[in-house]
């Protein structure tokens, strides 16, 4: 590298490893293709010290206890007849069979033995280590694997030694943890011990067993059989005749082949997987009993007869899904399942292009990971099938997957954020994390190189980094450690591949090593400015550990790279010369014009990706090895390289690499995903790129289903309009409007026209199939963006509501023999949002008729008929609501002789309206599930239903649902389930009502949900007949003390009607007068406006009006309680709503609080809204105050008001807060405030200390 390109500081006094003379060569340089590697060329792991020889020292200096384990198993061949099994573990450990004279093992995993590990004694493994050529026993066979060419190897060795004196620690019973992989401890080396592939001693002899290899399950303490973990998280492969050849061996060998391999294989990286079928008999003790191979630890006795192996579960034992998961079995054909849900999620259009995209398999299957809202999508490309991984509540903000590809883990930022490990190959979660970081979430997360460990940066305003032991059902991090908040917002953290227990972590400024050891976690920021270099740095993208020494690289948005290194030169500190805290910039690298985007590690290669789309390969001097530029892609956000290096048959089809030596370069396949949400998949050896998605890249809230198809339109913010096949999920046509944001598009009744609204307020009407303009030009009148169309049912008029507040109605005219559309006319109808727009037909004609409904609580109706250009006519408008604001309205289903409108509104509650009259017949409890719905739709009739039942679909805030109609307030009528955490900005059904479509909006996502009514209508059932689920929203319930006065203050009603003075005979009736139901409501708590007194009687009172013709007079017990739980608030009287009143009518006093004078108090109550009479408002408030004990007037007299005006300025101050009104007047008690998530965690901690005290 020239020194243009890299500079040392001055205070620098020793050369690093990456020198300057990586200088990149020029662009102008012919694009290279890729040479394949020697096959028997074994991958060097370089130690950290630049030698491959193995640290001198003794074991008892090295390890004091140690535990016997077995590397990843080898794939090999298959007996012949059989199938060849590969793992579902591997070590990339290099490819082909090793260098001459090394031999290689069978994986013992085909006869599906039970490993184990168990603690030898030091002393055990020193005196065995001196007779490793004379103890030899009888039986013991070295074989070499036939391993295919291609496939990775890598060493294992099967060891067992019975201990005795100690308990067996026995796991968890068959549950969720002991499905998840269990974790135990690795050998590893010292630092600076790692050997280098091609250096490390020859592995040891496999040694197998006599015998059967099924045995009964172990027993516990308690006297239960158990199940490992290896039942729980490896599959079982049948047993091949080439390994069972019979052995005994003497207690010595084993330790002997323990020892060696130990040594020879240091800290070698294994998987979750393997570690489940491994740790469980060896964790924190010894074991009793047996091992798998019965074995003396006294020299001179001989072994006994061999005893079948432990784990393994009985004949006819069911084996869990995660112990036979195989690679790609989550997509084999399986029968029909029957859905236990109403809504079923089946496919999702679109994804998270924030998120990297993942590759999880090889050639034969091109398989991808991805995040969309709060699931992540295992994508099979080929058969093109997806699987869903859900589970977040929130949308996930991060993700990443183990080296193997086995191992997937998501995170996300809700208020109850979790982290969840699946298994990769069943889909199956197998370990969760609750409320990992209460503050805010997780931002981002890594997996470490041996799939053990967890790493998480916390997103709060205090940033917290834990380490978590995944493997182990532990609900605490392993270590942690909180940020200082100038070191900038840390959104990257990565692992060191050669050490789990360093880590490297960057926001845009600051740089953060850390080093972990036991639960102690430390952190250094070093210092790093344009002033060092005297050169830009520029910003920080991703930051990485280098693969064969102690530096670390992080790239920049300048096109450079920094090199941290631990300088030499010994510190006057002791607390400085350690790692961390020796960790300085020692270089600037200036690779490239382009800024980098990522960094990985591949082959011992460096790869980098930029924001012009540009792959490059530097060697470990970070000398250019090859590049692609030809990809014409945007800025590349993450890169992932398939797990398999390719194997190529001719090496032809590889060029050289850049360098002067001129080697063959081999590259892994890789997958691709931009900024631009494009993923590409690319075979290296063919140069052969092949685009697997296409998204949109900005917010999707236009949707729409064809009235007759099978065909989903959807418009982004981008301009991006896609038409898609949603039964066979396939992309059809699209189209793509430059410089234009699509708000709103809309089919018409036959499905030939698509009209089409800009965020400018343009309208263009599209041919439905072609997506060509139906009209010469676009229509351009609207002021603000279009966000409702609707087209007429004859599809002669097209309305749109716009942000203004204005409705336009254009027309088709027929001119010259020929259909035009043009624009008639438009009216700012509403003076707040518009909500709907609603087409339908006159009760006595076929004329269209056409509705508007807005925030301002007006239902508007126009005139079409006699609308003119430039004229549109209202015939009414109608205030539908006195306090609540509605949300949507739709048609009702005709399951009656009288037609009705359905709106819905913020307070949960469904209104039916006469079409004709507007009057409100019927209020309704609806859904509660978090959030008021925000749209509402009646799903389309189907063929195969019965007409008489119908079913309504909506959306919340974040759910979708369905309601069966009727609405009656039964809550178990309904359903509704998380669909877009971030919010649902439109949905809308298909034609035959068979699927849901929800778009997300930000989150750049439009899901597709199968709907199952039969397992809508099992759920009734399940909540109880009649009234059972009106009695269990009660206080108490049906045995409650509120039914019980409820029941008091019905018959009291009775006696109040008779009169309470009179002297004759008591009439005691199942029935109350309809006048006396206001006040029943109010003795229970309820106080209800007059409108709402007339809406109640209204409702009873023409209830039964269509079928008898009589109006009702009278109500029993049964019907008044569904009357009570529909008209009262969903959630009871809130402060807030109290306060919110105080701030619209009052001012804000010294102390920031709603305040209001007394004097205005008072005034308001009597002339606005439903105002007090003085002589009505006087009563009441001497009531509130304690003026009348018994409670205001009796039953028959009346109030004498004397004293009370001087009572009231007394009792109440002048200034009026809203807390005074609501405790001192009202005297409502004060529900304590919920505590926040960190709030919480602080009461923890100091109800922690306090016991600790």
């Amino acid at each position: 590298m020239s020194e243009e390109s890299s500079d040392v500081p001055a205070e620098t006094s020793q050369e690093p490893d990456l020198s300057g003379e990586a200088e990149m060569r020029s662009e102008e340089a012919p694009d290279g293709e890729i040479m394949p590697a020697e096959a028997s060329q074994a991958a060097e792991v370089p130690s950290e010290q630049g030698t491959s020889e193995p640290v001198e020292g003794t074991e008892e200096e090295r390890f004091p206890e140690k535990e016997i384990l077995m590397p990843p198993r080898d794939p090999v061949e298959a007996p012949e007849g059989g199938k060849a099994v590969v793992f579902p573990t591997e070590s990339a450990v290099g490819e082909g069979s090793g260098q001459a004279g090394k031999q290689q093992r069978t994986s013992s995993g085909l006869q599906a033995k039970k490993k184990s590990s168990v603690k030898v004694s030091k002393s055990i493994i020193r005196a065995q280590k001196s007779k490793q050529e004379s103890s030899m026993p009888k039986g013991v066979t070295a074989k070499s694997s036939r391993v295919k060419e291609g496939q990775q190897v890598s060493r294992e060795a099967v060891v067992s030694v019975e201990t005795t004196g100690k308990d067996v620690k026995e796991p968890a019973e068959d549950t969720v943890e002991a499905q998840r992989p269990i974790e135990e401890e690795v050998l590893s080396a010292e630092p600076g011990a790692e050997l280098k592939q091609d250096e490390r001693p020859a592995p040891e002899a496999e040694m197998t067993v006599h015998g059967d290899l099924e045995q009964p399950p172990a027993i516990s303490a308690s006297g239960e059989a158990r199940v490992t973990p290896e039942a729980e998280t490896m599959p079982q492969h049948p047993k091949s005749q080439e390994t069972e050849a019979s052995w005994e061996v003497a207690g010595k060998r084993q330790e002997e082949v323990a020892s060696q391999e130990q040594e020879s294989s240091g800290s070698h990286p294994g998987d979750a997987a393997r570690e489940a079928d491994l740790a469980v008999q060896a964790k924190e003790g010894s074991l009793s009993g047996q091992t798998n191979v019965e074995m003396s630890l006294k020299e001179e006795e001989p072994t006994g007869p061999p005893r079948p192996l432990q784990g393994l579960p009985p004949a006819g034992e069911k084996e869990s899904v995660v112990f036979s998961a195989l690679p790609g079995m989550m997509f084999e054909d399986k029968a029909t399942e029957v859905s236990t849900h109403p809504l079923t999620l089946s496919w999702v259009f679109g994804y998270n292009s924030r998120l990297p995209v993942f590759n999880l398999m090889d050639e034969e299957y091109r398989v991808i990971l991805y995040a969309a809202s709060h699931t992540a999508v295992i994508h099979d490309l080929q058969s093109n099938k997806q699987y869903h991984l859900q589970g977040h509540s929130s949308c996930i903000s991060c993700l990443c997957v183990s080296e193997d590809r086995r191992w997937i883990a998501t995170a996300d930022r809700g208020p109850e954020s979790l982290v969840i490990v699946w298994d990769g190959y069943s889909a199956v979660p197998v370990h969760t994390i609750f409320d990992s970081h209460p503050e805010g979430g997780v931002c981002a997360i890594a997996i470490s190189h041996d799939s053990r460990f967890l790493a998480t940066v916390g997103a709060g305003v205090v940033q917290k980094v834990c380490v978590w032991k995944w493997t182990l059902p532990e609900t605490k991090p392993v270590c942690c450690a909180e940020l200082l908040p100038q070191y900038g917002f840390q959104n990257y953290i990565a692992f060191n591949c050669r050490n789990h227990c360093e880590m490297v972590s960057n926001s845009t400024t600051q740089v953060i090593f850390y080093v972990w050891e036991g639960n102690s976690l430390q952190y250094h920021a070093p210092f790093l400015t344009d002033r060092t270099f005297n050169k830009a740095v520029g910003i920080f993208s991703q930051s990485l550990f280098h693969f064969s020494t102690e530096q670390a690289v992080t790239g920049t948005l300048e096109g450079k790279l920094v090199v941290w290194d631990a300088p030499s030169r010994p510190s006057k500190s002791a607390t400085l010369s350690v790692r961390p805290y020796n960790m300085k910039a020692v270089k600037l690298v200036h690779l490239q014009k382009e800024g980098i985007t990522t960094l990985a590690i591949m082959d011992q290669t460096i790869v980098t990706c930029d924001v012009k789309g540009h792959v490059k390969f530097y060697d470990a001097a970070l000398q250019l090895l090859h590049w692609y530029s030809q990809f014409k892609l945007g800025p590349i956000l993450s890169i992932s390289f398939s797990k398999k290096p390719v194997s190529p048959l001719d090496a032809s089809q590889f060029p050289s690499s850049c360098t002067l030596s001129g080697q063959p370069l081999t590259v892994r396949n890789f997958v691709l995903s931009t900024s631009d949400a494009v993923v590409v998949h690319v075979m290296t050896n063919i140069m052969a790129v092949t685009k697997c998605l296409e998204e949109p890249r900005g917010a999707v809230h236009a949707i729409a289903c064809h009235p007759s198809k099978p065909l989903l339109a959807k418009g982004s913010a981008c301009g991006l309009l896609k038409v898609w096949h949603y039964k066979l999920s396939k992309y059809l046509v699209s189209r793509i409007f430059k410089g234009q944001s699509i708000q709103s598009i809309c089919y018409n009744p036959d499905g030939s026209l698509l009209a089409v609204g800009f965020t400018d307020g343009t309208v263009c009407i599209l041919d439905a199939i072609s997506l060509e303009d139906d009209c010469p030009e676009p229509f351009r009148y609207s002021k603000g963006a279009v966000i409702h169309m609707s087209f007429s049912h004859d599809s002669q008029y097209l309305a749109t509501a716009d942000d203004n507040m204005s409705v336009t109605l254009y027309k088709k005219l027929a001119a010259e023999e020929k259909e035009v559309w043009e624009r008639l006319a438009a009216l700012r109808s509403h003076y707040k949002p518009i909500r709907t727009i609603l087409f339908g037909v006159h009760l006595d004609s076929d004329q269209p008729r056409l509705l508007s409904l807005g925030e301002d609580r007006l239902l508007v109706e126009y005139d079409l008929e006699n609308s003119v250009q430039d004229n549109l006519v209202v015939i009414r408008r109608d205030r539908i609501e006195q306090s609540a604001v509605p949300t949507y309205i739709t048609w009702y289903p005709p399951l009656t002789k009288e037609y009705f409108f359905l709106i819905a509104n913020d307070q949960y509650k469904m209104k039916i309206f006469n079409v004709t009259t507007k009057m409100c017949r019927k209020t309704l409890l609806g859904p509660t599930y978090g959030s008021p719905l925000q749209k509402i739709q009646v799903l389309p009739l189907t063929e195969d239903h019965d007409t008489e039942k119908r079913y309504l679909a909506y959306s919340t805030t974040d759910k979708v649902g369905l309601q069966i109609l009727p609405v009656d307030g039964n809550p178990h009528r309904s359903s509704a389930f998380i669909c877009h955490p971030a919010g649902v900005s439109n949905f809308v059904c298909s034609h035959e009502g068979h699927h849901i479509f929800t778009s997300g909006g930000n989150d750049l996502t439009v899901m597709k949900w199968d709907v199952n009514l039969n397992v809508l209508e099992a759920a009734v059932s399940l909540g109880g007949k009649d009234l059972i689920p009106f009695y269990n929203l009660l206080d108490g319930g049906r045995e409650g003390e509120f039914f019980g006065e409820l029941e008091d203050y019905f018959y009291y009603a009775q006696l109040r009607h008779q009169g309470i003075d009179t002297m004759e005979q008591r009439k005691v009736s199942t029935h109350i007068p309809l006048d006396q139901i206001p006040f029943v409501m109010r003795a229970m708590g309820f106080y209800p406006s007059e409108e709402q007194i007339e809406n109640m009687l209204n409702e009873v009172k023409f209830g039964e009006y269509l079928e008898s013709g009589k109006q009702v007079t009278e109500i029993n017990l049964g019907d008044f309680i569904k009357l009570y739980i529909n008209h009262r608030p969903a959630f009871g009287l809130s402060i807030k709503e109290i306060e919110a009143a105080f701030h619209v009518l009052g001012y804000e006093n010294e102390k920031q609080e709603a305040s209001l004078d007394r004097n205005d108090l008072l005034l308001l109550l009597q002339q606005k809204g439903e105002h007090f009479t003085e002589e009505e408002l006087a009563e009441c408030l001497t009531t509130l105050l304690g003026m009348n004990p018994e409670g205001g007037s009796s039953e028959g007299g009346t109030y004498d008001p004397t004293g009370a005006e001087a009572f009231i300025e007394d009792e109440i101050p002048e200034e009026i807060t809203a807390m005074h009104f609501v405790t001192e007047i009202l005297g409502l008690p004060i529900p304590e405030p919920e505590l926040t998530g960190v709030e919480k965690t602080i009461e923890t901690r100091t109800s922690e200390l306090t016991s600790q005290t």
